[in-house]
């Protein structure tokens, strides 16, 4: 298993020199920059595993901007660079380089200079491509577009075939970051949360059609059609369905059925037992979640302080005696997110905002105060400025430093007034998820809206 990608370096070769005289410099990357890390010395155990393509390891550099000054292509895209990782511990350091060599000449050909090099440094062996932007004969730049990219990943899929390797049938698309150390943390994102509940389903599920069943009854639509290529999940609440492949190599149809096969042997007497062991499912413990207001006074509001009671309350977290566990899906996921919830509470309480209108009017007026106290602070900076006196300096420095705290308290109040306007539509989807999956437990079928004819 392989993956792949590849982006542009940009910069000129002036930029290069000056950044080779400052080898602490970690930003723009240019091309010395990428020819440097690819051939790091600590990474590549003293450059054993080093391979110019077209070129010498030793002089890459030199070589690849002598082409590019002589045909004058010295600007924009100076060179790509790429990488290929392979599956940690399936792989030789001395295989890997021989793979990515491989891949650089079938890619390039003859036509580009490239310097490969593999890295040992972390535990997954990876290989770095640093990709001459010019070509050696004809001075045409490499046209890095979308089917580049994909003729390199399948020419790497078909070293790894060859090799046997594997290769990944079904490649997802960059995990964003704060979701993938979510996932990895175990909080209950969407995924992490579908997860679990087919876990459970599979654990207590002694037939295939028994799985079916306890996945609708926890509250759960699933296309388990033979005949389609990939089976879907998705919760009552949602329209959008997951391809379960998606969730990983144990969600796919093949896993799911060998799992239930493999379950066979656990012995499940009737449903009753059923209910039993759902009741003492483990859960996923979220951040705890802080309050800094009086409960008992906002019990007497309405608008957002009703609102964020209630849905604090379906969430099990007020008042602290509350022991119950939200049903849905979607208001589990949402327990991830209670520190920001944290923050929206406490403004609203301490602010005493009531509706959406009382928000954005606080907007608007820590607008104009941040730009009132943002005057005041470039008041002070000019005085400090042509102040000789000790005393008046330690005077406005001291103004000039409540400033900025007044300006940073300022900033954040606002930022989380904005995160309130932007989360209201999914709290209000979120409390209209739980209060449906308390009345399907409850034997309650939801409510139809009353058709409306027009005369």
């Amino acid at each position: 298993m392989a993956t792949t990608k590849i982006w542009t370096v940009k910069d000129n070769l002036e930029r290069t020199v000056n950044y080779a005289a400052n080898p602490e410099k970690t930003i723009d990357p240019d091309l010395k920059k990428a020819i440097h890390y690819a051939g790091d010395e600590a990474k590549t155990e003293s450059r054993c595993y080093v391979t110019g393509v077209n070129c010498n390891a030793d002089t890459a550099f030199e070589e690849m901007s002598a082409v590019q000054e002589r045909f004058g292509k010295t600007g924009g895209n100076v060179a790509y660079h790429a990488y290929q990782s392979f599956k940690t511990g399936e792989i030789t350091p001395e295989l890997c380089h021989e793979i990515g060599v491989k891949l650089a000449k079938k890619m390039w050909g003859n036509e580009y200079q490239v310097l490969v090099a593999t890295h040992l440094n972390t535990g997954t062996l990876h290989n770095h491509f640093v990709v001459c932007s010019t070509n050696m004969w004809t001075g045409k730049k490499f046209d890095c577009n979308e089917g580049a990219y994909w003729k390199f990943r399948a020419l790497s899929d078909e070293l790894c075939a060859e090799h046997n390797l594997t290769v990944i049938k079904n490649p997802t698309g960059k995990t964003p970051r704060s979701i993938y150390f979510a996932e990895k943390n175990g909080e209950p994102t969407t995924f992490n949360v579908l997860r679990e509940a087919i876990d459970y389903g599979i654990e207590h599920s002694r037939s295939f059609e028994y799985f079916k069943w306890i996945m609708k009854d926890m509250g759960y639509i699933m296309c388990l059609n033979p005949k389609h290529r990939y089976w879907t999940i998705r919760s009552a609440n949602s329209k959008k369905s997951v391809r379960m492949y998606r969730l990983g190599d144990e969600y796919n149809n093949e896993a799911i059925r060998r799992r239930i096969h493999e379950n066979n042997t656990q012995h499940w007497r009737n449903a009753a037992e059923y209910e039993h062991s759902r009741k003492q499912m483990k859960r996923f413990k979220p951040r705890v979640f802080v309050f800094r207001g009086s409960f008992k006074k906002l019990k007497s509001f309405g608008g957002l302080y009703a609102k964020y009671l209630h849905y604090l309350y379906l969430m099990g977290k007020l008042p602290k005696r509350n022991q119950r566990k939200p049903l849905s899906p979607e208001m589990r996921e949402a327990w991830r997110h209670l520190d920001r919830y944290s923050r929206q509470v406490t403004l609203v309480s301490n602010k005493k905002l009531h509706t959406l209108d009382d928000v954005k009017a606080f907007i608007t007026d820590t607008d104009k105060e941040i730009k009132e106290v943002t005057e005041l602070r470039e008041k002070v900076y000019n005085k400090l400025r042509y102040c000789d006196d000790d005393d008046r300096i330690r005077e406005l420095k001291k103004s000039r430093d409540d400033c900025t705290t007044l300006l940073r308290q300022l900033r954040k109040e606002k930022k989380i007034a904005l995160t309130i306007i932007e989360d209201e539509p999914k709290i209000n989807e979120n409390i209209r998820c739980e209060i449906q999956a308390q009345n399907l437990a409850r034997g309650r079928k939801p409510k139809e809206r009353k058709k409306v004819y027009e005369r």
